[in-house]
């Protein structure tokens, strides 16, 4: 490896860390967000192998500048989501230099895993956790007022058949979107790194996290109705919770690998 290479990768680790640490709100619940680090070693490994390329390199100068102008603009409006576009895009810079990419296209798609191993949803998209936890009240108010119970709703604030219901900042489901998102990514880029539709499934990730987080209010509700609120508060409520998850992520897993097949049956 040159000598321009190990200043890029010094240049691109000490931002990273910049961006990490210039918001240190996440370390009140550092279980939540680190995690998000994965995404940097499942990026270098389903990119695999990584082949330098001999001789004299350049970087192209119009991304780099886009890349500064995104992180001028993330600092003045303290959005983490512009600097990871801005690292991002600067990592790209860098590979597209450096080394052998077969397909630049498939390689494209991988790079939405570097993007999300920064904690912006967390602290970018904090109001989006208020709507996920309305609308997740809101669904259960329907779903359980269907079926013949009594319910009301105020707010994010349930009452059904008579047992208090709160959908609290906890039940958002934010802490665990980006993950999802992640897990998600990797899979789809899995089965379907070939097709263009590969977008689409990444696209419609946030809504399987909507419908996984929403589920989780509802078996937890039931969880409550059938075995007491103290069973739904305790340890159901964290197992259960990523029980949910988990089925939604495997439901997602199942669908990527039938689009596949259909994929390759229209080849």
């Amino acid at each position: 490896m040159k000598s321009a290479d190990k200043q890029w990768l010094t240049f691109l680790s000490v931002t990273a860390v910049f961006i990490w640490l210039r918001d240190r709100s996440w370390i009140a619940a550092p279980e939540d967000s680190l995690p998000l680090l994965a995404a940097l070693p499942l990026f270098f490994w389903l990119g695999a192998p990584w082949r330098m390329r001999d001789g004299p390199f350049a970087l192209r100068q119009t991304p780099l500048i886009a890349a500064g102008v995104l992180i001028v603009v993330g600092v003045a409006t303290n959005l983490v989501v512009l600097l990871a576009a801005a690292w991002t895009l600067a990592l790209w810079t860098w590979l597209r230099a450096r080394v052998e990419l077969p397909d630049a296209g498939v390689q494209l798609r991988l790079m939405v895993l570097p993007a999300m191993a920064f904690p912006w949803v967390t602290l970018d998209l904090a109001p989006l956790g208020w709507w996920f936890r309305l609308s997740a009240a809101w669904t259960a108010e329907h779903v359980f007022s269907g079926i013949g119970f009594t319910v009301t709703r105020e707010g994010t604030h349930l009452l059904v058949q008579g047992l208090p219901i709160a959908v609290n900042p906890s039940c958002a489901g934010m802490t665990t979107l980006q993950s999802l998102l992640i897990a998600g990514s990797a899979v789809a880029f899995l089965q379907l790194r070939q097709y263009r539709i590969y977008w689409w499934t990444v696209a419609a990730l946030p809504l399987a996290a909507w419908l996984a987080n929403t589920a989780r209010v509802l078996v937890l509700t039931v969880a409550a109705l059938s075995y007491g609120p103290e069973f739904a508060a305790g340890w159901f409520h964290t197992w259960g919770g990523w029980f949910v998850l988990m089925l939604m992520f495997g439901v997602c897993a199942t669908v990527f690998t039938t689009l596949r097949r259909w994929k390759e049956a229209q080849a």
